[in-house]
């Protein structure tokens, strides 16, 4: 624990997004360390807890007939030359690039010498999907380049920021992983090996008590490719009794509700919005389907292991640094659910080999991605910032 106490300021999307949760995840740890944290976003972040450590500043962002898209960058970097001027902040941390590096930078100049060190987390679409839009790259690679540090959550993520947004070598970018809270996200004590009763989540499928539950979670872009999950689920129901918990809302929601309805599985499957417990749900589930067509870290991963869930996953991005094949879960191609379904059908088949699958998940979330270690890294290398 550093032996200073600072003021941080933290900007993020108030969203179920990765992003966001990190970032208020982060905010609430450095809290408890005996930081003051400053919570920057458009509405409560979903993760916020009341803590005497922390403090919420909302960014209002005004609509005008003139405007089609009410200017968020401007409210936001007013907002962060507020905060900054009120609290004096020591350091800045924005979470996601776009817009928020920019507005950092735009606060920045209006501070001038008041300004605090500004450090950028890039979290993954921020780099590889809008920060290389031609409409984008180039003012958001001169925000990262003005930011005194840069992190991101996998070395994936680090070798894409360095070629995809032409940042040369010379600026450092440092990997620091995401983190889990394994006293919040723990396995289930009460399963003992035998299936939870979650006849509650599937009123219309009474016959199917016992079943394996397989569960994904996410916000429902098309970059998680919920589709795949409904193919791998409908393969695997052809072979094993299984029930599929979908949690999340988002754009492609509608479309998988659709899917699952033709292909006659809508017993089977429970729907769930971002307002129910996620640990619950993990901690009801057998293995979490995460066939994204890319993936920076893969938080939802994350939490699914440390709740000794093995993961059925793409082999991309980051997630082959976070999912051990063989170990702690499966990876395939992406879009191959045929494969998908032959590794969840090995898990939910074999019920000792799931069993060990599950302690080897837990085991691995305990020694390489419990939130204590992270933080000290976090608070390491704001630190060696402030000194710079």
């Amino acid at each position: 624990m550093s032996s200073a106490s600072w003021n941080i300021g933290i900007v993020c999307y108030p969203t179920f997004g990765g992003s966001g949760v990190m970032a208020t995840e982060i905010g609430m740890g450095l809290a408890e360390l005996g930081h003051k944290v400053h919570l920057l976003a458009t509405a409560p972040p979903v993760r916020m807890r009341p803590h005497p450590n922390v403090m919420f500043h909302q960014v209002h962002v005004p609509s005008y007939p003139l405007f089609q898209y009410p200017p968020y960058s401007i409210a936001l970097a007013s907002t962060i030359a507020e905060v900054c001027r009120s609290h004096k902040l020591d350091i800045l941390h924005v979470h996601y690039a776009v817009p928020h590096a920019v507005s950092a930078y735009l606060a920045s100049q209006m501070l001038g010498s008041e300004a605090p060190k500004v450090v950028t987390t890039l979290h993954g679409t921020d780099v590889t999907r809008v920060g290389v839009e031609t409409s984008y790259q180039p003012i958001i690679r001169m925000a990262l380049m003005a930011c005194d540090g840069l992190t991101t959550p996998s070395e994936f993520l680090q070798e894409t920021a360095y070629q995809e947004l032409d940042i040369p070598e010379s600026k450092a970018i440092q990997v620091i992983p995401n983190f889990v809270n394994t006293e919040q996200f723990f396995p289930s004590p009460s399963r003992n090996g035998k299936p939870p009763d979650v006849s509650h989540l599937f009123p219309n499928d009474p016959d199917g008590n016992g079943s394996p539950l397989l569960i994904h979670v996410s916000n429902f872009r098309p970059v998680k490719r919920v589709l795949d999950v409904v193919d791998v689920f409908a393969k695997v129901s052809q072979q094993h009794p299984a029930r599929l918990l979908m949690l999340g809302e988002g754009p492609d929601r509608p479309e998988a509700m659709k899917r699952i309805n033709d292909l006659g599985l809508a017993s089977k499957v429970c729907f769930a919005d971002n307002s129910s417990s996620v640990v619950e749900h993990l901690q009801f589930s057998d293995v979490m389907l995460l066939p994204s067509e890319t993936e920076s870290f893969g938080l939802a991963a994350l939490e699914a292991l440390s709740c000794g869930v093995p993961v059925v996953a793409s082999d991309v991005g980051g997630l082959p640094e976070l999912v051990q094949h063989s170990t702690t879960g499966f990876l395939a191609p992406v879009g191959d659910t045929t494969k998908m379904a032959e590794a969840t059908l090995q898990l939910i088949s074999q019920p000792k080999r799931r069993t060990q699958f599950a302690r080897a998940a837990r085991q691995d979330a305990l020694q390489r991605w419990e939130r204590s270690r992270v933080l000290q890294q976090y608070e390491s290398y704001f630190e060696t910032i402030l000194e710079t």
